[in-house]
């Protein structure tokens, strides 16, 4: 994948980049009798901010750039940092902020200095674009003031102090420490070395074991793909399914098993209402496990303009005859976010001999037809006539149906029958069946295709629960035969009637057996666009054990290699916002408007326990440019309240503040012993495996403690914090924009070997009204991060 293309520990200093005009003189410096400008003892808010003390083993170097998101690869050329730009925390728009600053402070620097300092004042300016900028900043430790210059290894830094010691009061202004280092260089450099010499630059450029992968998908020793999360939501009865009305208005729709549909918006409210509520029809009880309730839903593709949508529930009728209904709605004329629960025109009712195995999606394919999947009938070996529901073409149990909803048939149905159903001219089989041998599909969706090319756009994937041995994935095909019951997975199951199959049986795509899991939850392909590195891996689950899975396709071979998903990490997964444990049971798979994958999960599988979650994968190594994945929802009239978002599981950042807390103050290092120690301190170690990875049993992730509310996250910096100065301003940056900003005009030859220039005399000092406006731009930044 993208790797920093680094062939020397130092980024070259060369750039042909347009010299911005001068601001002001920074303090400290002063203009000498020649006109030159000098250099007197300076002010450095290093030696303030690195003397508080934190704790060995808190800080965690791992990618993340100083807006607490995972670095990326830049959308246009760097001129400046260039040693970033296939990979790192800067888009060209920040580059070109870095590089003004850059020949800002070039133009005070004395011509016989030029040459010299130039190369290191580029290599400290530019870590803002490292991947590991965050940590170099001491971003990751919220306990800690962020620092204004990065973590320098020694030797460099005494080299750099040994030069240019008098460019220091360039690099930051802060007052109260005028006088702290430029004479020191011992303390100047223990002040900014960090405690993990892999990561304290220019190490972390040469060490291949943090960047020969940089950007890719973590993987552990074994494979294991190391994946983080986010809490949507929490508190839902078994959640058992979310949906988008692709209108572009970015609600998501979550139904409970109950027979309940919750709307929550973009801002992660929740309304108070719900979009429909007919738990008074849905068949629906609360022991634990069982199969029926509200099972399925989906919009039509028009809803935008039609406002229908379909759902798929267990019901009983009036002579308490178990049946499967398949409804269509419309939304409410008044309010745009409930249904109108007296419009519901039943499609289909399948009657259902045995509670179990009932089926329940019901999608759209990309040529507008409803697809609907149906159970075999339950009970164990699909015992129903002589070869089973699911080989029985007359049946629509165990099978995968395939209707025309806008319109009527002829012959009085409530929908049309695809002219182009594979069994339409064969009498013994129903008209809508698409595909048969199917024994409980839970869990099915349509592949969005690869966002560029296309590949892989329309095809359906199903998880298919098996028996006693393998659970299966599944790709629909028309008139596919499934195998079940004569097979389960790749294996016979019904000798008899295995041996007396066709030779053209769908096989699966992928199955395990019941060491690994023993009931599939069927999930989606990724095509979003925020995780990149996630583009085209089927992403899956295990109801009973909470392991969660993947399939890589390999195209050339056409098959399908499957790896484990980690989650928890403590290294990969210690950003803002993300947890580190999720509820054991998945029950769903989803993803929204835009693209993005989530699961659902509870900690207890009853239907009326309000212990079910949504969340959603984050990809901790690497993200897309920061703007190219934004939306513009189109706004949404709410009657109801909105309720705002409480998250229940601690966040990685939290658990590690507790570990922090918990630790004797005598563990504290103060920070001489503290730079003692990381000079001469072994590499860091490699990180503990993480919940769920092979080495623990596979879905065991501790879940987040049904109804108990945790503490919320404490934002990482507190706006206002009186540990910044207005020198801080050279560190945070305004947010990164996937705007394509103009390049830059290339100036004429090197810097290195362009003429001494006249410098102009003393520039006036900005003005107390600029000063002002410059220290409520800090303060916002400090308020917007603290926000984030």
């Amino acid at each position: 994948m993208n790797s920093l293309n680094l062939l020397s520990g130092h980024i070259s200093a060369t750039s042909h980049l347009r010299k911005p005009p001068l601001k002001k003189v920074p303090s400290g410096v002063h203009k000498s009798k020649s006109g030159k400008i000098s250099f007197s003892s300076s002010s450095f808010l290093l030696c303030l901010s690195f003397g508080l003390l934190y704790q060995a083993g808190v800080l965690l170097g791992h990618p993340q750039c100083l807006d607490y998101g995972p670095p990326f690869q830049p959308p246009f050329h760097l001129e400046f940092c260039s040693a970033y730009e296939t990979f790192g925390c800067c888009d060209q728009e920040k580059d070109n902020v870095i590089a003004a600053k850059y020949w800002e402070i070039m133009d005070y620097i004395d011509p016989q200095a030029y040459e010299l300092c130039g190369r290191y004042i580029k290599d400290i300016l530019c870590q803002e674009c490292s991947p590991y900028a965050a940590h170099l900043y001491d971003a990751e430790n919220p306990q800690t003031p962020l620092r204004n210059l990065p973590g320098l290894c020694f030797d460099y830094c005494s080299e750099f102090h040994l030069y240019c010691r008098s460019a220091i009061t360039l690099l930051t202004n802060d007052k109260h420490i005028q006088e702290c280092c430029e004479k020191n260089k011992t303390r100047f450099c223990n002040l900014l070395n960090i405690q993990d010499q892999d990561y304290c630059f220019p190490n972390v450029l040469k060490n291949t074991d943090l960047n020969h992968n940089l950007g890719s998908v973590v993987e552990d020793k074994k494979g294991c793909l190391q994946l983080c999360l986010r809490e949507v939501a929490n508190g839902l009865r078994n959640p058992v399914l979310m949906v988008h009305a692709n209108d572009n208005t970015y609600r998501m729709f979550v139904a409970e098993q109950v027979g309940i549909v919750w709307v929550y918006l973009p801002d992660g409210s929740r309304l108070e209402e719900p979009f429909l509520d007919i738990k008074k029809l849905v068949l629906a009880t609360p022991w634990i496990g069982d199969e029926r309730g509200f099972l399925g839903m989906a919009f039509h593709p028009k809803y935008k303009h039609n406002g229908k949508f379909y759902i798929y529930y267990s019901y009983l009728d009036k002579k308490k005859v178990e049946k499967i209904r398949i409804s269509e709605l419309t939304v409410s004329p008044s309010d745009v976010n409930k249904a109108d629960p007296n419009s519901e025109r039943n499609l289909l009712e399948i009657e259902e001999p045995a509670a179990n195995h009932n089926g329940g999606q019901v999608l759209f394919g990309l040529d507008g037809y409803m697809y609907l999947f149906t159970g075999d009938g339950g009970k164990a070996g699909d015992p129903f006539g002589k070869f089973g529901n699911a080989q029985n073409k007359s049946s629509f149990l165990g099978k995968v149906l395939r209707i025309d909803v806008d319109g009527r048939g002829s012959n009085g149905k409530p929908y049309r029958i695809p002219l182009d159903n594979p069994f339409v001219s064969d009498p013994k089989a129903l008209p809508e069946v698409y595909a048969y041998g199917v024994r409980n599909m839970w869990r099915c969706s349509v592949d969005r295709g690869n966002p560029v090319t296309h590949k892989g756009r329309g095809r359906i994937f199903c998880g298919d629960v098996g028996q006693n041995k393998f659970e299966e994935v599944d790709i629909i095909v028309k008139g596919g035969n499934y195998g079940w019951r004569a097979k389960e997975g790749f294996e016979c199951y019904d000798i008899k009637l295995c041996h007396n199959s066709s030779l053209d049986d769908i096989l699966p795509i992928f199955a395990y057996d019941h060491t690994v899991g023993k009931s599939v939850t069927g999930g989606y392909v990724y095509r979003g666009c925020e995780s990149p590195n996630l583009n085209g891996l089927y992403v899956f689950g295990d109801f009973m054990n909470g392991r969660l899975m993947a399939l890589q396709e390999d195209e050339r071979g056409h098959k399908w290699k499957k790896q484990d998903i980690c989650i928890g990490s403590t290294k990969a997964c210690a950003f803002p916002g993300l947890i580190s444990s999720y509820s054991k049971f998945i029950i769903s798979f989803a993803e929204d408007e835009a693209g993005e994958l989530y699961f659902l999960a509870t900690s207890y599988p009853s239907a009326f326990a309000p212990h079910g979650s949504l969340y959603k994968f984050v990809d901790p190594a690497r993200r897309a440019p920061p703007g190219k994945c934004k939306h513009n929802p189109v706004p949404v009239k709410t009657k109801s309240k909105r309720i705002p978002f409480t998250p229940l599981a601690k966040t990685v950042p939290e658990l590690l503040n507790e570990l922090l807390a918990t630790k004797s103050p005598k563990t504290a290092l103060n920070t001489t012993e503290m730079s003692q120690a990381s000079s001469s301190s072994p590499k860091s170690k490699k990180p503990a495996s993480p919940n769920g990875s092979a080495k623990h049993k596979p879905g065991k992730p501790k879940p987040a403690g049904p109804g108990k509310k945790h503490p919320k996250a404490q934002p990482a910096r507190t706006k206002g914090s009186k540990a910044k100065s207005a020198g801080s301003e050279q560190t945070l940056k305004t947010p990164h924009s996937s705007r394509a900003a103009a390049s830059p005009p290339k100036r004429k030859g090197s810097h290195f070997s362009r003429a001494k220039k006249k410098l102009p005399q003393v520039p006036k000092l900005r003005s107390a009204a600029k000063e002002k406006k410059q220290k409520k731009r800090v303060k916002k930044r400090f308020r917007s991060r603290s926000e984030m």
